[in-house]
């Protein structure tokens, strides 16, 4: 199970180390955004298969962003750790920010999704050689802007700025929040953030500049490299300083942007202002960021289906079944056989309706289905469709009450399940497992599936269309 931690200042070293060499492009995969956004995202990561996996909350939803490998990274080991994750926690897989060249593998990957591919939250992403030169008629009016700032301001010079220069940007930002009149609620805390962002500069994570002309700053810009892309975080002119926009532009790009490919001016929020401002600067790419969720092959199914067999029938359990259920639930030296102790994710007293309620939840979900296996009306057992992998596949598991124990119930429920998951909900497989100590189970799951290996602990078990 993977273990998260949440992002701070202080580890945030870990993610630049997959993030420098990162290739998505997005502003998501940086530590500014990270950091700087870290109210929002409540970003958490972790590292397995040579991958960063970083998990996000926003609005009660958990996130994933595509994991990032390493220089030997298995991207696709590492999905499989995230569905491993939400299927333990109960929760359905969600990727976000995906790269739009990943979203075929994505498709392919999984059977059910809802994809998300929002205007509104792309990159702006533009050739760094052309904002570090604005050539060409696209760009006269930002040339015609920066002359004009030029001549207004005619000592104005591009410096680098550290943390040292502490006291000259903190200057900049009180002279800012004199001209600063947005009311948008996102700009307000975007400026806050960026502020924050400064301390971090120490880091040598970032790239600083900006413009002094009298011995104070007019504009600034701070930006990390991404791989061949610079993500820019932080980046803000004083409005009494006609030009000083496109000059800071220009001047961070020629400076900085050499060593770059792309630049990533991040998204433009739903502000209209900034729209406006991005698509002047004549963008070559946007940077589309996939949202996707996972679905599952339960999402078509508004009940639970009756089966029949030859001797039994499978269906919905009723409150009618709660005796004999929570009979089969209790069952502590049969059950020791079933894998799972319920007191486990007990929370609080055990009601009389616990067991069907956690049923019917599960159901409800979609994230599992409990048949009721009956003889002449009489619940007598369970089969369990649950643990579906996103991919196509789930496990089955059957329960039947020791005293009806020994006359074949259980194969045939079992069977009836199995056919119904493969060839009904559309399956590609259905696994099982049973302890190597359990030879009746053995024997049943025998004579439905096929082998498919074995550990110190279970023999498994496979069943194809």
């Amino acid at each position: 199970m993977l273990t998260f931690e949440k992002v701070t200042g202080e580890n945030a070293e870990v993610l630049r180390r997959y993030y420098q060499r990162c290739a998505y492009r997005l502003c998501e995969y940086s530590v500014g955004v990270k950091l700087m956004w870290q109210d929002y995202l409540h970003p958490s990561f972790t590292e397995t298969a040579g991958c960063l996996i970083v998990r996000n909350e926003i609005r009660g939803e958990t996130v994933f962003d595509l994991p990032v490998p390493g220089e030997d990274g298995d991207l696709d080991a590492a999905l499989t750790a995230i569905e491993d994750y939400c299927t333990e926690r109960g929760i359905r897989p969600v990727l976000s920010a995906v790269p739009e060249e990943y979203s075929a593998m994505l498709c392919r990957r999984y059977t059910r999704l809802t994809l998300t591919n929002e205007r509104v939250w792309k990159d702006y992403l533009y050739h760094a050689e052309d904002l570090a030169s604005f050539a060409g008629r696209g760009y006269s009016g930002q040339r015609n802007h920066i002359k004009q700032f030029r001549r207004a301001y005619p000592d104005a010079a591009f410096v680098e700025l550290t943390a040292a220069d502490g006291a000259l940007i903190e200057r900049f930002w009180a002279d800012y929040e004199a001209e600063f009149h947005k009311e948008n609620i996102r700009a307000q805390e975007e400026l806050g953030f960026a502020k924050g962002l400064v301390p971090m500069l120490e880091s040598g994570w970032f790239r600083c500049g900006g413009l002094v002309t009298g011995g104070r700053l007019a504009a600034l810009c701070i930006s990390e490299r991404c791989g061949e892309t610079l993500v820019t975080h932080v980046e803000k002119a004083l409005y009494s300083h006609p030009g000083a926009y496109p000059a800071i532009v220009q001047a961070f790009a020629a400076h900085y942007g050499a060593d770059c490919a792309w630049i990533n001016r991040e998204d433009d929020a739903r502000d209209k202002g900034l729209r406006t401002s991005k698509l002047q600067y004549r963008p070559a790419d946007l940077g589309a960021k996939m949202h996707f969720a996972v679905g599952c092959e339960l999402d078509d199914w508004d009940a639970v289906p009756r089966l029949e067999t030859e001797r039994l029938v499978l269906d919905e359990l009723t409150e009618a079944d709660i005796p004999a259920y929570n009979a089969l639930c209790l069952d502590d030296e049969r059950n020791r056989w079933w894998g799972y102790d319920y007191r486990q994710d007990l929370h609080g007293a055990r009601t009389e309706d616990y067991f069907l309620t956690v049923a019917h939840e599960d159901f409800a979900k979609r994230l599992a289905v409990n048949f009721a296996v009956r003889l002449d009306g009489a619940l007598i057992g369970e089969a369990v469709l649950y643990r579906f992998d996103w991919k196509g596949g789930a496990e089955l598991g059957c329960r039947i009450a020791p005293e009806y124990a020994g006359h074949g119930y259980g194969t045939e429920a079992f069977a009836a399940a199995a056919d119904w998951a493969l060839y009904r909900l559309g399956l590609d497989r259905v696994t099982a497992k049973c302890y190597k100590e359990n030879t009746p189970s053995y024997r049943m799951l025998s004579s439905c599936m096929r082998p498919s290996g074995e550990d110190g602990t279970f023999y498994y078990f496979l069943k194809k269309v």
